[in-house]
């Protein structure tokens, strides 16, 4: 496993397993037992998922030490706010069976970010929360969090593959010392990822897959990565990008095909607001 050094001085796996999109808490548990028996170490959860139970039952199930594991979780727009944060997150670390987190992330740019993150300050300084970072704050957003804090975010979880590559963030968040995570690093499948002709063709060359050289491509660049499958013959594919090395013609190839716009959803369109901030709920 490759490890990146995050601004704080703590080791990430730069590649981890996510649980985004699997709510069935038994199939959750199921699967975050099967990622650290692969070898995962970096597991990635959220409020927002609903599943952090079962990624607090598999963690005591697996049996591997507390310390060799790096847990993240993201706190929802709804427990915003600088008391609000402190409840949510102590809720967070029961759900979880924790007493620290080794990431925590503000989930989206909106609400009342700065409270909470000022909650994340002193959590951090107590030691109950080792790093603390952000999700989805464009460059402008998360340059004005870094000028008014005390704490430089360690991480930026984006919206990165190869098709919206986040060249101008990445070239912000390394100014800062802000390490780019990617979510929807296989574009959950979009343009037709695992059958791209570019990356196959790359690929053949390695005896490797489509989703194996489209992370081998951001772990190259210094992505961090959270691929999530429910399979577990996926997931041994996914953690097998560790033995070829692309070269730098095919990293040219590979980024001619960024598009540098977003497949999901943009932060900075208000009828996409409407909808985020509408999603309120207690957790």
């Amino acid at each position: 496993m490759k490890y990146v050094e995050l601004n704080n001085g703590v080791k990430m796996p730069i590649l981890g397993y996510g649980v985004f999109q699997i709510p069935d808490l038994a199939e959750c548990e199921r699967c975050v037992l099967d990622a650290i028996e692969v070898g995962y170490r970096l597991i990635d959860t959220a409020q927002g998922y609903g599943n952090e139970v079962a990624v607090g039952n598999a963690i005591k199930k697996s049996g591997v030490p507390r310390e060799e594991l790096f847990i993240t979780t993201k706190i929802w727009i709804s427990e915003y706010g600088y008391e609000n944060a402190k409840a949510s997150i102590q809720k967070s670390f029961d759900r979880l069976q924790l007493d620290y987190l080794d990431l925590l992330l503000i989930h989206q740019p909106f609400n009342d970010y700065y409270g909470t993150y000022r909650a994340m300050e002193e959590l951090h300084k107590e030691g109950k929360l080792k790093s603390i970072g952000v999700s989805n704050f464009y460059p402008d957003r998360l340059v004005d969090l870094i000028k008014f804090n005390e704490v430089v975010p360690a991480v930026n979880q984006v919206e990165t593959h190869v098709f919206n590559q986040q060249a101008k963030a990445h070239k912000f968040m390394k100014k800062y010392g802000v390490q780019i995570q990617a979510w929807a690093p296989f574009a959950e499948g979009k343009n037709n990822l695992f059958e791209n002709e570019t990356l196959t063709s790359v690929g053949s060359k390695y005896n490797k897959t489509a989703a194996q050289v489209a992370l081998r491509f951001l772990i190259q660049k210094g992505v961090s990565v959270i691929p999530k499958t429910v399979s577990k013959e996926r997931m041994i594919q996914n953690f097998s990008v560790f033995d070829f090395e692309l070269s730098a013609e095919d990293m040219e190839a590979i980024t001619a095909l960024d598009k540098a716009e977003t497949l999901f959803f943009s932060h900075q369109d208000p009828e996409q607001v409407e909808r985020l901030t509408s999603l309120v709920r207690k957790f």
